[in-house]
């Protein structure tokens, strides 16, 4: 883990589902008591995706944030949209892509950053059936090397 960087929630489900061929990280716009109920860790990216709006902004549809207890009425929405902050020519370059060549940008992570709320998206291409299978048993080909590797060096 690099300096200054505290990870809060990864999306172990997406490396899985997709191929993941670019990643960028990006700001996450959060209300105060967000921040504060993901600080606790109380957050989700599962079913989480992102997509460019018709104001070409970057918002993340999906993203579980528990609504924190000490807010009070005040509080936030567990499922609102939430914008990102990218350079413009990255939303349009990405937007481009995922509509165009049927990618779709997953988030990967979510942590913080010096302070600042980061979010490690990644522009994502859908695997097959066949592809999961093979994952699998290159997964399980990779621990059994690890577990012989051990048993001999004892």
């Amino acid at each position: 883990m690099a300096e200054g960087i505290e990870v809060v929630e990864r999306n172990r489900k997406a490396r899985f589902e997709f191929d993941i061929e670019e990643t960028l990280e990006a700001g996450l716009v959060l209300e105060g008591s967000e921040v504060k109920s993901v600080r606790q860790g109380k957050a989700s990216l599962d079913g989480a995706y992102c997509k460019v709006d018709r104001e070409g902004e970057m918002k993340i549809h999906g993203m579980y944030v528990k609504p924190y207890e000490e807010a009070g009425p005040f509080g936030h929405e567990p499922r609102r949209t939430r914008k990102l902050l990218m350079h413009g020519r990255e939303i349009q370059k990405w937007g481009e892509k995922s509509e165009r060549e049927g990618y779709t940008i997953v988030p990967l992570e979510l942590y913080f950053r010096d302070g600042w709320a980061k979010l490690k998206i990644g522009l994502a291409k859908g695997r097959q059936k066949h592809d999961k299978r093979q994952a699998i048993k290159e997964r399980e080909m990779e621990r059994q090397m690890e577990q012989t590797k051990r048993e001999y060096n004892l």
